[in-house]
């Protein structure tokens, strides 16, 4: 995540080495607030997120495929 600072606690070490967002069990990433289905650390999103545009097309089939 480069020079992002989300909270430790809801990041995790990828198989590269790389630190990412953790994901629960239901595949979605830990900092989603599933009663409101909003980030709950909106201002300390990484980079990535605040580049991701809510609702785009790539949003739908990401949500679609974790639905499933």
């Amino acid at each position: 995540m480069g020079d992002d600072e989300p909270p430790e606690d809801l990041t995790e070490q990828d198989q590269w080495g790389g630190w990412v967002m953790s994901r629960l069990d239901d595949g979605w990433c830990a900092a989603l607030d599933r009663k409101t289905m909003l980030c709950s650390i909106y201002a300390q999103r990484p980079f990535i997120c605040r580049d991701y545009q809510a609702g785009d097309s790539d949003c739908l089939v990401e949500r679609q495929q974790l639905s499933a």
